[in-house]
């Protein structure tokens, strides 16, 4: 006999996270079409090359992984829930990576010509250390227990994408580029509801382990950050060299693998904390609208409403 398909009823909420995940997310929602991308065309024009290839490389890496957590990190997540509800968050996690993904597509069709973009994006397919930390993510996503997928999702979600983020939050403490840092602040404002949901998840589960069992999933938990930093390390020496910016974006790493670590309700690997980053890239992180006049831009905080930048204890979910 076949079984009855439900329904999914939201006036019936197992988790309250769920409902207000779900609610947070969609009041957040936002399309990289509403951004007055070509605004920014004469600081990009002011740029040296160097720092033009930095830009469209590194947003060409943040492009593939947002394209395996659309396409492989959520489905591997979907296979293990705990409520109907959380399917549904879910769904519109992966619905905005990909919105992610497209986002960094606007931006090289406004700022790059057709054969940069071509160049772009066979450097991010064949890139050795981009190619490392995608593959080993994605293992785990199609090998991993349910409990390593997450922490492989929080890992990618608020570690692993900070390599890229520093660069436009550079340029926007300094007074340029704002319209494309406008997209990376909203794409940060998803990447920390997704990583704290993600690790809130984890801890559900984590907690319901035995202690022998806890300490080995902490153990593989560690030494895959400490494997993915080292990756992360040899992939920033080789984008940020040039610059001499390379020394502030470790650092910055290190916070938001800390970060990471919190997320999953684990405490930090590193000694690095928010004093030690650069300010006027932290400061870019904040989530507050950008200055646009509401009769040809849109800022996010004029479709959206003020939504707050995360705060440690934010993570804590005890």
């Amino acid at each position: 006999m076949t079984e009855n398909y439900h329904a999914i009823n939201w006036n019936q909420v197992e988790d309250q996270i769920d409902k207000a995940t779900w609610e947070k997310l969609t009041e957040q929602f936002w399309l990289d079409t509403r951004i007055p991308l070509s605004n920014d065309l004469d600081d990009w024009r002011s740029l040296p090359d160097n720092e033009k290839w930095i830009v469209g490389h590194v947003f060409g890496g943040l492009t593939l992984l947002d394209t395996l957590q659309s396409q492989d990190g959520m489905a591997s997540l979907k296979a293990n829930i705990r409520t109907p509800h959380e399917e549904a968050v879910l769904n519109n996690i992966q619905f905005m990576e990909s919105v992610h993904a497209k986002s960094y597509s606007s931006i090289f069709s406004t700022l790059n010509t057709p054969n940069e973009i071509d160049e772009i994006f066979d450097w991010t397919n064949t890139n050795e250390y981009l190619q490392y930390k995608a593959n080993k993510i994605n293992s785990i996503y199609q090998n991993g227990s349910p409990l390593q997928q997450k922490i492989a999702s929080v890992f990618l979600e608020t570690f692993l994408f900070y390599s890229g983020f520093y660069t436009p939050l550079y340029y926007l403490g300094n007074n340029k580029l704002a319209n494309v840092a406008e997209i990376i602040k909203l794409i940060i404002r998803d990447e920390s509801v997704h990583g704290t949901y993600i690790g809130y998840k984890f801890q559900l589960g984590f907690n319901e382990l035995a202690k022998a069992e806890q300490e080995e999933l902490q153990n593989w938990m560690y030494d895959l950050l400490y494997d993915l930093y080292a990756n992360e390390e040899k992939y920033t020496h080789e984008v940020y060299d040039g610059t001499g910016w390379t020394e502030e974006v470790l650092t910055y790493l290190r916070y938001n693998a800390n970060k990471a670590l919190m997320n999953l309700g684990q405490g930090a690997l590193f000694p690095d904390t928010a004093e030690d980053v650069n300010p006027v890239v932290l400061n870019g992180m904040s989530t507050s609208t950008a200055n646009h006049d509401f009769f040809s831009q849109v800022g996010n905080g004029y479709r959206l409403g003020n939504v707050e930048a995360m705060n440690d204890s934010d993570y804590d979910f005890d």
